[in-house]
C-alpha cells in the first residue's frame, strides 16, 4: 500500500511572533518510506494553511497540492509554514520585503527579511537534518501566491545562493513596483535561475496599470538572464481555486529537466 504522508508540526517563530504556535506542513512523497536510500528536492511554500487541506484553509478552499503530487507521482518534499494570522496585518508585515502604504491597510512595515532569514537559517537546516533532502541550491525551490508570490520573488533575488527556482502566482507587485524593480536591478543572479510568474485576467483590474507593471517586472527579470515562464491566465482570479489550476504549470517549471 502506498502511503502519502503529510506531517503537521506545531512550531514557533520567536523572531516574528514569540511563543505563539503556528502549523508547519511537510509533504513526503509516496516513495519516501519505501526507498530509504532516496533523497529528494524540496519546495518551500508560503501560506501553508492553504496548501493541502480545505479544513485549514483561510477561506475554506485549499490548493489541493497533495492530490496533484499524488496523481502525478511527483517525487518532491514540500515544506509550508502557515502565515501570521494576527489581525493587525500580521501576514502583510511578514510577507513584504519593503514597507508600503495602502489606502485599505494603512502603513505596513516590512518583516520580510526576518521571515526569509528564518526560512534560510532555521527552517531549512531543520528540514535538511530531519529528512532525506537534496539540500543543495540546485534542488531547493520556493513558491507562493499574492503576498507569498511577492516573497518568492524576493527570495529568488536576494537569497539566490539558496534557491535556484521560484514560482510567484499573482504576486503583489502593486505594493511597490519601483522598489521591486530596483531589487531586480541590483540582484546578483546565477545564470541557471528559473522563475514562474503569472497573473489572472480577472484580477488585473484590481489595481491601476497592473498589466503594465506585470510586463515591466517580467521584462526586468528576463534582462537579468532569468529563465522566465510568465503567463496571463485566462479567467484567472485571485483565489486558491484559481491557483490550484496553475499547479501543473508551475510544478512543471520548477522541475523542468530535473
Amino acid at each position: 500500500m502506498v502511503i502519502i504522508v503529510i506531517d503537521v508540526w506545531d512550531i514557533t517563530i520567536p523572531e516574528l511572533t514569540g511563543q505563539e504556535n503556528r502549523k508547519l506542513y511537510i509533504y513526503l512523497p509516496n516513495s519516501y518510506n519505501e526507498k530509504t536510500d532516496e533523497y529528494y528536492p524540496v519546495l518551500y511554500m508560503f501560506d501553508g494553511q492553504n496548501v493541502f487541506f480545505d479544513s485549514d484553509a483561510t477561506y475554506g478552499k485549499s490548493w489541493g497540492l497533495k492530490e496533484y503530487l499524488e496523481y502525478t507521482n511527483t517525487q518532491m518534499i514540500v515544506v509550508a509554514p502557515a502565515c501570521n494570522q494576527n489581525p493587525d496585518n500580521g501576514r502583510l508585515k511578514e510577507y513584504t520585503p519593503y514597507p508600503f502604504k495602502d489606502k485599505t491597510f494603512g502603513n505596513i512595515k516590512s518583516l520580510g527579511k526576518i521571515t526569509m532569514d528564518w526560512f534560510v537559517n532555521e527552517l531549512k537546516p531543520t528540514i535538511d537534518n530531519t529528512f532525506r533532502t537534496l539540500s543543495d541550491r540546485n534542488n531547493t525551490f520556493i513558491a507562493g501566491s499574492s503576498m507569498g508570490g511577492l516573497m518568492s520573488l524576493y527570495a529568488i533575488l536576494e537569497y539566490n545562493h539558496i534557491f535556484s527556482r521560484a514560482a510567484a502566482l499573482s504576486p503583489s507587485i502593486w505594493t511597490g513596483p519601483q522598489k521591486l524593480a530596483k531589487m531586480i536591478k541590483n540582484a546578483n543572479i546565477n545564470p541557471d535561475t528559473v522563475v514562474y510568474m503569472d497573473y489572472g485576467t480577472e484580477e488585473l483590474p484590481r489595481y491601476k496599470h497592473m498589466i503594465q507593471k506585470f510586463a515591466m517586472i517580467s521584462s526586468m527579470l528576463m534582462k537579468k538572464n532569468i529563465r522566465l515562464n510568465a503567463r496571463i491566465v485566462p479567467n484567472g482570479t485571485h483565489s486558491e481555486a484559481s491557483w490550484e489550476k496553475q499547479i501543473p504549470f508551475f510544478v512543471e517549471t520548477l522541475l523542468y529537466e530535473k
